[in-house]
């Protein structure tokens, strides 16, 4: 158990009562890195940022607890001008905090930025001795943490020393019910749909849960109270062999001098089992399918009505054209009117929308609609219809916007 929540809680009130503020809330981020995560990604401090007019100060207990990067402490000491609040370090080897105001000069602007280097620096050295630590961890079959596998929980290792993997009663079945359902023939999206309406968390959550954190997160720019289950999660979790109890290291299981497979828990699947299941989904992923675009024009542009989420290219099986469709499937949600349509309509509605408006008879780039804030969505098309469909898409259904103007 750690003792650093508590001590940085006490510099956090020693700091507060030295400049004489009140405290009115706490932002506690436990077990998220300061140096791959911004302040405003992080799930309990960054709805805080969103809302400057609710305090006049943040208090952290040190520099390296709010960030381990200059480009984040300049991020912070900008958005501090932007919104007129003060942003105090606790400096525990000095009798008084690092304070700096949104008027403050260039000296305190520096110092924060030197400390935030130091801290970047120390960030960096430990990430260089971390990867020979692990590779003896590995070679022990010891768990050196991380997100623990679906169907296991941490547990004391065997030999007294460090941890192991032990199979987690509560999600072990789901695995193995999961397992059977692949079998039976059903799809991954209806797995992980029935996976969801269940209530079942995601590895990630299931994770925290363990840990006595909370749920949920940020990703993609959203904050989420709990993630969904998606097809590719869970294809990522059935083709692990963490399933076989296998020590794993990007992807591939860690062998021992001898070649055999490095345990780290008691097999979920025995290897006849393992390799079954691969075989089936191997058997669902094969078959021949255009080429996808590298960069398709309109992602982050195109949206759909039905719930506002981006439209992604998709490919057509035997045709030489592909579709912008909705995907909220993949991101776990359901929508309402799902949306598509082809793209080569839709790239050619839009750069002839965008050429009209900017006057313009130039190269229209991915590039040039983000810059500009163009927007389109597309409402969900009604089926059936003539040949007459087959000349261009219904522009009924589309919607271009530049940023906030129609």
């Amino acid at each position: 158990m750690t003792t650093s929540p508590g001590r940085q809680r006490a510099c956090i009130q020693q700091c507060a009562e030295q400049l004489g503020f009140v405290l009115t809330a706490e932002a506690a981020d436990l077990g998220v890195s300061a140096r791959r995560m911004s302040p405003f990604e992080r799930p309990a401090l960054s709805p805080w940022l969103r809302r400057p007019d609710e305090y006049d100060a943040i208090v952290w207990s040190h520099v390296d607890r709010a960030v381990r990067s200059v480009a984040h402490m300049s991020e912070l000491i900008e958005w501090g001008h932007q919104h007129s609040t003060t942003l105090v370090f606790g400096m525990p080897e000095e009798r008084q905090p690092l304070v700096v105001a949104p008027e403050a000069d260039g000296a305190a602007t520096r110092r924060c930025m030197n400390l935030a280097y130091a801290a970047e620096q120390e960030a960096r050295a430990l990430s260089a001795r971390l990867p020979s630590a692990h590779e003896a961890l590995r070679a022990t079959g010891r768990y050196g943490g991380g997100l623990v596998p679906f169907g296991y929980r941490k547990a004391p290792h065997p030999s007294g020393v460090g941890w192991c993997l032990a199979p987690d009663p509560e999600t072990v079945t789901i695995v193995r019910a999961i397992v059977d359902d692949v079998h039976s023939g059903r799809s991954l999206s209806a797995i992980a749909h029935q996976l969801e309406t269940a209530g079942v968390l995601v590895p990630r959550d299931r994770h925290a849960q363990l840990q006595g954190r909370p749920t949920g997160g940020r990703r993609h720019g959203r904050d989420f109270e709990r993630f969904r289950w998606t097809a590719g999660s869970l294809c990522k979790i059935l083709r692990t062999p963490a399933l076989m109890g296998h020590r794993v290291h990007k992807g591939e299981t860690v062998r021992d001098a001898e070649n055999a497979p490095v345990l780290i828990g008691p097999p979920l699947l025995t290897e006849v089992e393992f390799q079954a299941l691969q075989n089936v989904l191997d058997a669902r992923s094969k078959g021949t399918h255009p080429k996808r675009r590298e960069t398709s024009l309109l992602v982050g542009v195109a949206h759909c009505a039905g719930c506002a989420g981006r439209m992604y290219f998709a490919t057509r099986k035997a045709y030489t054209y592909g579709d912008y469709a909705c995907r909220a499937t993949a991101r776990g949600t359901t929508c309402p009117a799902p949306a598509a349509i082809r793209a080569s309509w839709l790239d050619e509605y839009t750069v002839s929308r965008y050429r009209e408006v900017f006057a313009t008879d130039g190269e229209v780039t991915r590039e040039h609609l983000l810059r500009d804030g163009v927007r389109v969505s597309v409402a969900k098309g009604r089926s059936g219809g003539g040949p007459a469909r087959l000349t261009g898409p219904e522009t009924s259904r589309l919607t271009f916007t530049i940023r906030s103007r129609p």
